[in-house]
């Protein structure tokens, strides 16, 4: 049997993921599932106000809001993202994230191909 793709998760369960991050006073917890070179996903938990400045990934970073509120830029167009929604910020493109109110995130990053 190989080692499982997806770490830091219960397999052949059915989970809630947003339980699976809590938030703490002004911080930003992460919980990594998948890192490699063609993936990495992760999930957030942002306390109020928290942010993660503005920066470009190498690959198309999909956030999936799984609870709250956040302000999303991209190349300096703010978009305002809530819960059961979702924003794809391209590859190479300037982008930020900030809590408007405590939030949690599922963050999928497709690299391109080596």
């Amino acid at each position: 049997m190989s080692a499982p793709y997806l770490k830091n998760i219960e397999h052949r369960q059915a989970l809630c993921l947003p339980e699976l991050v809590a938030y703490q006073s002004d911080q930003i917890i992460s919980r990594t599932l998948a890192q490699n070179d063609a993936v990495s996903i992760t999930l957030f938990a942002f306390d109020k106000d928290e942010e993660i400045s503005t920066h470009a990934s190498d690959g198309d970073a999909m956030v999936t809001v799984l609870d709250g509120t956040a302000r999303i830029t991209i190349a300096g167009v703010e978009y305002v993202v809530s819960k059961g929604e979702t924003i794809v910020m391209p590859a190479g493109i300037p982008h930020a994230v900030k809590a408007e109110e405590q939030f949690k995130m599922l963050l999928t990053v497709v690299f391109p191909r080596q």
